[in-house]
């Protein structure tokens, strides 16, 4: 096997782009950090995406809304950017909204649209359970791992 077997084939002249699965969660907030000092290294711009559930106790788990609160897209949109800019500042972050009830299903395709949408030439996911292989993850992160437009960078 070569080379670029193993590592995919190159895209001169396209711009590479970092994409960040992100919710918040100590992992995600790791691989954010993770993306921007790869994205420093190699002149890449990244981009942290995250499908927002109307599901004000997810919200809340997430800290996106206060005690008490009602769901408000706004508001949750603002606290992500906001957690976001806090690590990495100017980090653009794409979102869509699903149903409070959507399965995991429909949340890692969500932001797999997003990350291909974005540009994205790696994803970079944060998971505890990660293993040593990618079959390993669970929740979106499974689902995000297995798209082949992109490759993925697991954050453990």
């Amino acid at each position: 096997m070569d080379l670029e077997t193993l590592t995919g084939p190159e895209r001169p002249g396209e711009p590479i782009t970092y994409v960040v699965a992100f919710d918040s969660s100590p992992l995600a907030e790791a691989a954010l950090r993770r993306a921007v000092t790869f994205a420093d290294a190699a002149d890449a711009a990244v981009v942290a995406v995250t499908a927002v559930q109307r599901d004000p106790a997810m919200a809340r788990d997430r800290g996106w809304l206060g005690a008490d609160e009602s769901f408000d897209v706004g508001t949750v949109a603002a606290a992500i950017a906001a957690d976001v800019h806090e690590i990495a500042p100017g980090v653009p972050v794409e979102y869509e909204v699903l149903d409070a009830y959507a399965p995991r299903g429909r949340v890692s395709r969500t932001v797999r649209e997003l990350a291909v949408d974005a540009g994205a030439t790696v994803v970079f996911v944060g998971s505890d359970n990660a293993g040593h292989v990618v079959g390993g993850l669970t929740s979106v992160g499974q689902g995000v791992s297995a798209d082949d437009r992109y490759d993925v960078h697991i954050v453990r």
